[in-house]
């Protein structure tokens, strides 16, 4: 039975000055690992969804350290190629109150940036597979990254795997013209869309109006407007847009709005007090996939991955370890946060 989920992308170690310190405060860095799709694959896994997680990574200690990690969390890794010289690093720098979270990248020249097709058994990994999930960080990564995403798409699609991509723009990685140029390409092998109140305009070149995520003035119809462009620019049925209001790096209100086949559904506006944002989206993202291949109908699916990421920013480091049982309990409408005995 096809049922497994893929996650194409890079894999990193992330370094984290303890608490709210400042990179220049820290004379120790916290040591984690991430990348947008791995951090797909594990909430999935913790969902209790069979997940893979395809990326190429040196042969060394610290990359065996970080797929320990995956594989504590029920993640395949078996799929993993070996090769190269180095993991990327990824350092972050907390935000609070009025300060913004500060991220820098060493991400150059990393074994999944060289990465080739031929480095990848595609036959065995769609082998058992229902879907397919990459981002746009792993198509900004280099040239190679970006043809890597496209062939796996086209395996995908030639075997009917449903395949989702985040827009995910990060302008520390590629220009918005560049960006443009490789993923509205990509677009003609997408199923399911998803991105945030700027992806569409940086990735796609779809301008959204009256919203100013700055000033926390959201829009419902423009996130509307955007996702029927996208569907009659590219032919992609379902769209989902995270909505935040960022009151600042402490407080937010997140929602979301999926648009499937013509309508428009909007969640529950949640107020966060945030613990750590980083891997909101990725959330998002696993709780929106799970919805779908579960066969939620779209007010439900848009709820559970609304619920399902406003509980990651409650959580430390970058992924979602929330439950099912309580991204239930949340949708319900308990989110009093009461001790459990």
């Amino acid at each position: 039975m096809k049922n497994k989920f893929i996650g194409l992308g890079d894999f990193s170690v992330s370094l984290s000055p303890e608490g709210y310190r400042r990179f220049i405060q820290s004379d120790a860095f916290q040591v984690s690992y991430t990348g947008a799709e791995s951090n797909v694959c594990t909430s999935l896994a913790m969902l209790g969804t069979d997940t893979k997680f395809v990326t190429k990574l040196p042969d060394n200690d610290i990359a065996h350290c970080g797929i320990s990690n995956l594989r504590k969390y029920g993640v395949d890794v078996s799929y993993i190629a070996y090769g190269g010289d180095r993991m990327g690093v990824i350092y972050t720098e907390k935000g609070a109150s009025q300060r913004p979270s500060k991220v820098v990248y060493d991400r150059k020249g990393t074994a999944f940036a060289q990465a080739n097709a031929s480095d990848f058994d595609w036959d065995s990994i769609f082998s058992d597979a229902a879907w397919l999930h990459f981002t746009g960080i792993t198509a900004a990564l280099s040239d190679k990254t970006a043809e890597l995403c496209k062939v796996a798409c086209k395996e995908a699609r030639q075997r009917g795997v449903t395949v989702s991509c985040d827009l995910n723009y990060r302008k520390k990685l590629w220009s918005e013209e560049k960006a443009q140029m490789v993923m509205t390409d990509l677009m003609q092998y997408v199923d399911v869309v998803i991105g945030n109140e700027e992806d569409a305009q940086k990735v796609l070149g779809i301008a959204q109006s009256h919203t100013d995520v700055i000033q926390g003035e959201l829009n419902r119809q423009a996130y509307i407007d955007t996702a029927k462009e996208i569907q009659r620019k590219y032919g992609i049925k379902k769209v989902a847009f995270t909505l935040r209001k960022s009151i600042s790096a402490s407080d937010n209100e997140w929602s979301a709005m999926f648009y499937s086949d013509g309508n428009a559904f909007f969640s529950t506006n949640y107020k966060i007090h945030i613990v750590d944002r980083v891997g909101g989206g990725d959330s998002f993202s696993a709780g929106l996939i799970y919805s779908l291949m579960h066969g939620y109908d779209e007010q439900k699916a848009v709820e559970f991955a609304t619920a399902a990421s406003c509980l990651k920013h409650s959580m430390e480091l970058d992924v979602n370890l929330a439950s099912v049982d309580e991204v239930m309990t949340l949708m319900s409408g308990d989110g009093s946060g009461r001790v459990q005995r």
